[in-house]
Order: structure tokens, then C-alpha cells, then sequence
């Protein structure tokens, strides 16, 4: 096996490639009780068109498909493979993004044994037409409970107005008409186009053996040769965003709302995604952090208060920082971070140190837990980003990329507000 080493921090990630594509990952974590495993595939809520290994012919599927896929691979014809995980002890999960989709389980004891199950079932579709039929409602249900959340509403509300036609601006489980269109032949084609090893990357982290890890991996995956690249079509996004303003009345006691904005430096991954995102973090912090002089000032107006935050989120081909909370003059608020921005007062090199140091220092905690150690290293993973060269990366911004980083991207220019407003009586 390979070794990818980092000196800087002495971890090591162990990796093979097997015959069949799938890139397996194993860390070494000596006296930890916890294990963990993750397998997961590059296929989120974005990927509703392609072009299948082989084919010449563009295939289009309804929208939230990544997502359906997710709850049916828990289905079996014997019955339910949480239970099976429970018997052996294994508490285990699933996501979907915009861009991954996961399985996962985290046991104290009977590892391989999990392991094994959970290669296995990930690599056993099964689908009829009665067991999709009955997901339908069960989705319908939870996109029904996503329309009632007023955090969920203004967060897409907000990405719906950021992005003209990119599907990052539709949510991630489809809607009630899109999930309608599924049946289990589309669901086996995307099963097989993107469940297929080579797309895959098994990550599994603990005290355990590394051998015998790999050997439970290898002998339970299916042998097939690798099919090539799978074409993802993405529509041609424009630099600019498609609406400057979004209000929604939902049932809430004081209004919520989402300032986001659009990152328009996009298309490249791995380190310089890395260095990017790690920039706008830090120069978010540097602005509206609770460390920060505006923070404290619009805390004290009564403007904001605990649930205020941000964020930023980076892809490949997408990208937008977000800065939201409750207040109860989301405009005000909204004029006087953008005036902040402009004058960018709050640039100072002593804080810029402080705050580099505060993420040197929450990187080197994911190490102490096997679950933050595992999805982070998926998360990044499917940016073509390896977890250990986190640091190194960190290391070398200097204030300059920071206060460049924000000028090209926190501009007014690229911002748009949602807002969910309490229904008037």
C-alpha cells in the first residue's frame, strides 16, 4: 500500500487502489474504542445529467434522485439493513449532498464483521416497482417538512437567488413533482453508472488491522473492470446573481435571513480550492466574527443575536459564503455589513495571525475524533483535496491572499438576501 505521510503533524493515511477502481483509504488510530467507516460515491443532488461510460447519448433524470437512491439502498429483500447493523452493534447512516452521496456506520466492536456488511449492501440494489412506489410518499413527506422549515427556506431561497440555472439552486431531495417521475429503471441506470468502484472511495479509520481491513474490502467487492470517466453536464452559469432579493412569510417569531454571496472564481480543485476556501473563511471571521468590532456592534444595537453566523461553501464548480441569523431589521443589517466590507476597517494583520492560529488549532482537533477525521476526509476527497496537506496550505496564506480573497469576493455586486419574515396578522 501507499503512504501519504505529513511530517508536520505525524499522521499517515494508508491507500490502495484495487483492480475493479475503488480507491480505498485506511488511517491508524492506536488506542482509540471507536472505529469508523465511510463508503461513499461522487454522486450528489447536481447530478442529473450525464453521459454514461460508452454512450454518446445524454441522460437527463428528475431531479433528487441521488437522494431517493440513498433510502432505497437500505431496503433489502430480507428487510432492513439497520437492523442488521444494530444486531451487530453498529450505529449507521447516510447523506446526500450536492455532490456525495455516503454510507456509514460507527461501532465499539464486531468491525470487520460491519465492514463486510456494509461493502455488501452497498453493492446489493434492490428495487420494484412497489418498494419505489412506496418511497414516493415517504420523500414526499420529508420535501414537505424541509418547505415547512423557515432555516431551510431562506437558505435555498437564498441559493435560488445567487444561481441562475446551476443545480445547486434546487434542492437537494427533488420536489413532490420531480420524485413522481422516478422509477426503478432510472434508479438502477444511476445506480450502475455511479455506484460503479471506479467512482467510489472507501475511508476507514480506528484501531484496526490494516491487512486484515483491506482483505474484508477486496474480497467482498464485486469484480469488474473500470468503465472511464463519467461526463457530468452542467449548464453555463453566469458570473452574475439572478435576483437581488427574496422575502418569504413562514411561521416564525422574528425574521431570518441568509446574506449570501456568489463566488465568481470557480472551476479549479485541490490545493487552490483549499487555499481559496480557507481565504474567504478567514476573512469572514476577520469581518463578522464574534471576535470581531462589527459583531459587537451589531449585537449591542439589538440587531443580532446568538444564531448569527457564517459560512462558506466551495465545490469545484460553485461556490458562496453566507451570513445569516434572526434580527429584527434584516435590511439594516444587510447596509451595514456591505458598508463594513467596503471600507474593510477590520483588516488588521495581529487578527489575521490570532485567527490563523484558531484554525491551526480546530484542524488539529478533527484528529482526536474518528468521525470528524472520516467525514472530513470525504468532504474534501470529493474536491480533490488530501485531508494532510490541510496545513500546509494554512500555513502559507499570507494577510495579502486574505484581504485580496475578500475584495474579489465579498462585493456588493455578488450579494443577494433572503429573508423569512413572520406571517402579518
Amino acid at each position: 500500500m501507499q503512504q501519504i505521510y505529513n511530517e508536520r503533524i505525524n499522521e499517515r493515511i494508508f491507500f490502495q487502489e484495487l483492480d475493479n477502481g475503488l480507491k480505498v483509504y485506511i488511517m491508524l488510530k492506536k488506542g482509540y474504542t471507536k472505529q469508523f467507516a465511510i463508503f461513499a460515491t461522487h454522486f450528489g443532488s447536481n447530478d442529473s445529467k450525464f453521459v454514461v461510460p460508452g454512450d454518446t447519448e445524454v441522460t437527463e433524470v428528475p431531479d433528487g434522485v441521488a437522494h431517493f437512491l440513498e433510502h432505497k439502498m437500505f431496503e433489502e429483500e430480507e428487510g432492513s439493513i439497520f437492523e442488521e447493523f444494530s444486531r451487530l452493534g453498529a450505529s449507521a447512516n447516510a447523506y446526500t449532498n450536492f455532490t456525495t452521496t455516503a454510507y456509514l456506520f460507527a461501532s465499539t466492536d464486531n468491525f470487520y464483521d460491519n465492514l463486510k456488511l456494509l461493502v455488501k449492501f452497498v453493492q446489493n440494489p434492490y428495487f420494484t416497482d412497489e418498494n419505489v412506489e412506496k418511497e414516493k410518499g415517504i420523500i414526499a413527506q420529508e420535501i414537505r417538512m424541509y418547505q415547512d422549515d423557515p432555516n431551510w427556506r431562506v437558505y435555498f431561497n437564498a441559493l435560488e437567488a445567487l444561481y441562475h440555472v446551476h443545480p445547486v439552486r434546487k434542492d437537494i431531495a427533488g420536489t413532490i413533482e420531480s420524485i413522481s417521475q422516478i422509477n426503478k429503471e432510472i434508479l438502477y441506470k444511476c445506480y450502475y453508472t455511479f455506484y460503479h468502484p471506479e467512482n467510489m472511495v472507501l475511508f476507514a479509520v480506528g484501531d484496526i488491522d490494516l491487512d486484515k481491513t483491506l482483505n474484508v474490502i477486496r474480497e467482498n467487492m464485486r469484480r469488474e473492470k473500470k468503465q472511464g470517466e463519467i461526463k457530468r453536464i452542467y449548464p453555463e452559469e453566469p458570473s452574475s446573481v439572478y435576483k437581488k432579493e427574496v422575502v418569504q412569510d413562514m411561521q416564525v417569531s422574528l425574521p431570518l435571513f441568509n446574506l449570501a454571496f456568489k463566488d465568481t472564481d470557480v472551476g479549479v480543485g485541490g490545493k487552490n480550492l483549499l487555499k481559496k476556501s480557507l481565504e474567504i473563511q478567514i476573512s469572514l471571521e476577520m469581518a463578522v466574527g464574534r471576535s470581531s468590532d462589527l459583531y459587537e456592534k451589531l449585537y449591542s444595537e439589538g440587531l443580532i443575536d446568538s444564531t448569527f453566523g457564517f459560512d462558506y461553501s466551495g465545490e469545484i464548480d460553485c461556490g458562496y459564503s453566507i451570513i445569516g441569523g434572526q434580527s429584527k431589521d434584516p435590511f439594516k443589517v444587510r447596509d451595514i455589513i456591505l458598508t463594513s466590507l467596503k471600507n474593510r476597517e477590520f483588516l488588521k494583520s495581529e487578527d489575521f495571525e490570532r485567527i490563523k492560529k484558531k484554525y491551526i488549532g480546530k484542524f488539529l482537533r478533527t484528529f482526536n475524533s474518528v468521525d470528524s477525521i472520516a467525514y472530513s476526509f470525504i468532504n474534501f476527497y470529493m474536491k480533490d483535496i488530501d485531508l494532510l496537506d490541510y496545513l500546509d496550505v494554512l500555513y502559507n496564506i499570507s494577510f495579502e491572499d486574505v484581504t485580496n480573497r475578500l475584495q474579489n469576493h465579498l462585493k456588493e455586486e455578488n450579494s443577494v438576501i433572503s429573508i423569512v419574515n413572520p406571517i402579518k396578522k
